[in-house]
């Protein structure tokens, strides 16, 4: 699978997907049009690890509803990111059997290179 979750509302995803440059072959899914279901979380989840790796704490939510001052479980981070789009660190993007989490230089370059490499 060769797939890209972002939010074409935020510039950063957007200045991101431009630099990779990626292929036709990549499907892209805006994740506020088109809601992650359970299972594509489930996909990202089974490459990344945990939940808690694609989990946003910087997602203005996370402070709103106090999540800061609780001990959060792998079954709250998956429910959180169902719940509302916003809790999904972006972009993340998928190319077969890697997955690059989040907007960091080094796991952009990563995910450019394994996309172009």
């Amino acid at each position: 699978m060769k797939k890209v979750y972002h939010l074409s509302s935020c510039n950063t995803c957007q200045k991101i997907l431009k630099e990779l440059n990626l292929p036709d072959s990549f499907e892209i899914q805006d994740i506020k049009e088109e809601e992650i279901t359970k299972e594509q979380l489930e996909e990202m989840e089974a490459l990344a690890g945990s939940y808690e790796a694609l989990f946003s704490r910087r997602a203005r939510l996370y402070r709103e509803r106090e999540l800061n001052k609780k001990e959060l479980s792998e079954a709250d981070y998956k429910e959180l990111i169902l719940d509302h789009y916003t809790f999904l660190k972006r972009p993340v993007i998928i190319n077969n059997d890697e997955i690059f989490i989040g907007n960091s230089k080094k796991t952009v370059a990563a995910a450019k290179a394994a996309v172009h490499g």
